[in-house]
């Protein structure tokens, strides 16, 4: 399985997922279709299908244009969001394959939309999966609960996406990760693997190369989101519950202006 970024407009990311031995392509968020369409081609892979995580235009407005340039071609979408161009949507728990070899689990992770889906992706060739996180979970943070509430992202946080294993590749939707470490360090300054990571991230970026992807691992250790079923970071908010640390860093987030 081969995994490749295609950034778009400012700081999205859509991505391509190719089967290896079919050449089968799944276009992840392709709200620039050309810019898929081209990376698509210089691997050899043709793009089979479109797998989209939320209804926001930045994510699903690529989908008619894709429909227009592949005829034929499925586009998946969360049956709870409305999603521009979508064929066939998906609920929680809905397997599809790409080619041979990939499987694709769709998991229901709503809040920032209510039908946001995130894409567990396996391999027969036994390499580390990949979850395509859309705007649920970003590398050292998380999408702004729009749609949801704070019960619904530490359900999508911490049971749904942080069961899966620690070695899953975290692909997000969006080129965050600078800024969102500079946060976290505001509320764990003394998080070593933060300053580390925010180090190695701001050297990516400075040689125009994405941060993704980070893992399952990685984000339970750095992400403080990830984090509020820690006493210490509940203690920090002077509040007793996970649910309500996730409260209390999104809106010291939403406030912050760093």
């Amino acid at each position: 399985m081969k995994i490749i970024p295609v950034p778009c407009l400012d700081d999205n990311y859509a991505y391509l997922i190719v089967d290896e031995s079919t050449k089968k392509a799944a276009a992840v968020d392709p709200v620039e279709p050309e810019k898929v369409l081209k990376a698509a081609g210089e691997v050899g892979a043709y793009v089979d299908c479109v797998l989209t995580t939320h209804h926001h235009w930045d994510h699903a407005g690529g989908n008619e244009k894709m429909r227009l340039q592949v005829p034929g071609i499925k586009v998946f979408g969360g049956s709870l969001d409305n999603v521009k161009g979508c064929t066939d949507q998906v609920e929680n728990g809905m397997k599809l394959s790409l080619g041979k070899d990939i499987e694709i689990l769709c998991l229901h992770t709503p809040c920032h939309t209510k039908g946001h889906i995130s894409y567990y992706v396996t391999s027969k060739e036994g390499e580390d999966p990949a979850v395509f996180t859309g705007d649920t979970l970003f590398i050292a943070g998380c999408g702004k609960f729009f749609e949801g509430s704070a019960e619904q992202m530490y359900q999508s946080l911490i049971v749904t996406l942080g069961s899966l294993p620690k070695s899953t590749r975290v692909y997000c939707g969006h080129e965050y990760t600078v800024k969102n470490l500079k946060f976290m360090l505001t509320l764990e300054p003394e998080n070593e693997k933060t300053k580390q990571k925010l180090e190695w991230a701001e050297k990516q970026r400075e040689a125009n190369q994405p941060t993704v992807p980070s893992t399952i691992g990685d984000e339970f250790e750095i992400n403080t989101f990830m984090r509020v079923d820690l006493p210490e970071i509940q203690a920090k908010f002077s509040v007793n519950s996970p649910v309500e640390a996730m409260i209390e860093v999104r809106k010291t987030k939403d406030n912050w202006r760093g």
